[in-house]
């Protein structure tokens, strides 16, 4: 008796399981599907990117500003 409820037991857990992980795998497929096809229509509908009146251009030579960031973050603790 006992061990047909373990047996009864493992088979719901095996049912369970396979279906939890059959979804799963499922929504993946899905998901590179979906990923495929809106790659492909962005390629064909680009996004405009809007354009900032008067907008600052940001150069590579910041060190300073970020130098005197980091100093001010040290010495507020």
């Amino acid at each position: 008796m006992n061990s047909e409820l373990w047996i009864q037991g493992l088979v719901a857990m095996c049912i369970g399981m396979g279906t939890v992980l059959s979804f799963l795998c499922l929504m993946i497929f899905a998901m590179l599907i979906m990923s495929a096809i809106v790659k492909k229509l962005n390629q064909i509908f680009p996004e405009a990117i809007p354009q900032v009146a008067g907008a600052k251009k940001t150069t590579a030579s910041n060190d300073e500003e970020i130098a005197v960031a980091i100093l001010s973050a040290m010495f507020r603790k």
